[in-house]
């Protein structure tokens, strides 16, 4: 056993002792595993049951008043324009740094032939990165990222900058449509190890209430909405 599950296996034991609990509870394992094959739904707010249009103006307002930069893309040759564009309207070096997600290297980069594109994990060093949400809750405004080597978890975090690249056909409405679409591409019991939810730039306002951008992640959130 690894450090790692050793000290997991270590703080379930805790919690089972303050729960007062045993790790064969025959009766906790069944409603866990109810739970867990049932996918029991939580209440839909009425914004979030929206027409496909309306959900993507929907996401578009909610990311818009939480700091994020949205463009609207017909085609993928826009994209890449709205990429570029934003590189340099931003002060930013035409650099990115990217997974190797399938949809986003078919994009035209011949296009923008001065861009400069580095694959895998982020580093410290890098200013710009670009990912692919799968999909993403119009009700509040969240993309769902998963971890990977198409997209590294690492490229949400690190850069000053992120892009994010997301089909309006992968705008859904609500929280409980869009884990059903990410259990019917991975399957039941196989989805990838992290999920990140975006809902903006990086920021806090925790000391002095004075707001700060970049505390725990990216400075700049750029949403290229495709369709």
């Amino acid at each position: 056993m690894s450090a790692r599950d050793e000290a997991r296996a270590s703080g379930l034991a805790r919690i089972r002792v303050a729960l007062g609990v045993t790790e064969d509870d025959a009766y906790r394992q069944a409603a866990v595993a109810e739970r867990l094959e049932r996918h029991p739904r939580g209440t839909i707010p009425a914004r979030a049951r929206k027409a496909p249009e309306e959900c993507v103006a929907l996401l578009t307002d909610m990311l818009t008043k939480q700091g994020a930069d949205v463009s609207r893309v017909a085609t993928k040759q826009d994209a890449v324009g709205a990429i570029a564009s934003y590189l340099g309207s931003s002060g930013l070096p035409p650099r990115l740094r990217m997974g190797a997600d399938p949809v986003l290297a078919a994009l035209p980069w011949r296009d923008a032939w001065d861009i400069e594109r580095r694959f895998g994990r982020a580093e410290p060093t890098d200013k710009a990165s670009l990912s692919r949400a799968l999909v993403a809750a119009a009700e509040t405004g969240t993309l769902f990222l998963v971890s990977g080597a198409d997209n590294p978890t690492t490229l949400n975090f690190l850069p000053e900058a992120h892009m994010v690249l997301i089909n309006a056909s992968d705008i859904l409405g609500s929280y409980e449509e869009a884990w059903d679409r990410l259990r019917a591409v991975y399957g039941e019991a196989t989805l990838p190890r992290t999920v990140n939810m975006i809902s903006g730039p990086s920021r806090t306002a925790d000391i002095e209430q004075t707001l700060v951008r970049g505390a725990h992640g990216p400075r700049r959130l750029h949403v290229l909405i495709l369709g």
